[in-house]
């Protein structure tokens, strides 16, 4: 298929674009390269993308109208997943008006031309965090999600209306997936394993919010991608699917991509240092603003459409990481 892909310089949307490569799919790469994280790591994703004679990389912002229609005309996508947004709960606290114009804005321009060029089916990243002060777990899709507790949270719920206003208006078949805490090679510098390993290798202290007393759903890039590629070939067909996150009155859906297995932070941690060989020197902090303490995902929808779960360990993902960073960063690391 002719594939369009947003955030093919992202950690996700690096690990997406270079499985469905692999598969000899034309891809098509939008990314805006911004510094929110260094840019050289993206640079270097990118760079093996373009190792395949069938990825074309285009690098501008979504917000960019223009370049947005002249990709979408050049590659006439038969399916687009749209992975590219502004991340981070807590940078969203800082910088809110990044992530007004970049998830909400730029998901707009999107799905502008989704509704010109109507591509077979339409997909889009989510996160847990829409799911908000919600404490009934594991976390179904038919729960309400109307408390969110950061921006960056907001936003993400606002792009999963707004999708199903266009598959409703215009029968645009749209899947949203909701991602639980994804980790592994090639990871955000911003995210927790990495600035654990990185801070532990370096002989620093790790920050511990909540003084550890938080669970997250773990979720291990190469399940997580596993599970996006099987879901491209199962669009909605419309009202009246039996899955929870189904809508009654549009070809859309919203779906977990999670582990179904919540893991404690201080697991996680002894995890990393069993990887690395050496303790992390722990400085336990309170909660943060917008943090939540557990995040658990129900994915009987995943499996009952695709016949897939998540089950990487913990363990066997943290290991896979480590062993990447090492390579990446050298003898030092």
């Amino acid at each position: 298929m002719r594939i369009l892909v947003t955030g093919t310089a992202g950690f996700i949307g690096f690990h997406v674009a270079r499985r469905l490569l692999r598969e000899g799919h034309a891809v098509t790469g939008v990314d805006g390269m911004t510094p929110y994280y260094d840019v050289t790591l993206k640079q270097a994703r990118h760079a093996m993308l373009r190792a395949f004679g069938q990825f074309t990389c285009h690098e501008f912002m979504l917000e960019d109208m223009q370049a947005m229609e002249r990709t979408f005309a050049q590659c006439r996508p038969e399916l687009v997943i749209h992975l590219a947004a502004q991340a981070g709960v807590r940078h969203s606290i800082e910088s809110p008006g990044g992530y007004i114009s970049a998830n909400i804005v730029g998901t707009y321009n999107v799905m502008e031309q989704v509704r010109q060029h109507r591509p077979r089916h339409f997909m889009l990243a989510s996160t847990s965090s829409v799911y908000g002060a919600n404490t009934d777990v594991p976390f179904v899709e038919s729960q309400r999600c109307d408390h969110p507790l950061s921006l960056y949270a907001a936003t993400k719920k606002a792009t999963e209306e707004l999708a199903h206003s266009y598959s409703h208006i215009w029968q645009v078949p749209v899947t949203a997936f909701r991602f639980f805490t994804v980790y592994g090679p090639w990871g955000r510098p911003d995210m927790a394993l990495f600035r654990f390993t990185a801070n532990t290798l370096a002989g620093k202290p790790i920050d511990v919010y909540n003084n550890g007393r938080m669970e997250r759903d773990f979720t291990y890039i190469d399940d997580l991608v596993e599970a996006i590629c099987l879901l491209c070939e199962k669009p909605p067909r419309g009202p009246g699917e039996p899955d929870p996150g189904a809508s009654p009155v549009a070809p859309y859906r919203v779906i977990n991509i999670g582990n179904s297995q919540p893991v404690s932070l201080m697991a996680f941690i002894e995890a990393i240092e069993k990887a690395l060989g050496r303790p992390c020197i722990r400085n336990y902090m309170p909660m943060q603003p917008g943090d939540v303490i557990r995040t658990w995902a129900d994915c009987t929808a995943l499996r009952d459409l695709t016949g897939f779960c998540p089950a990487t360990s913990v363990q066997d993902g943290v290991d896979a990481f480590v062993a990447w960073y090492r390579a990446y960063y050298g003898p030092a690391a």
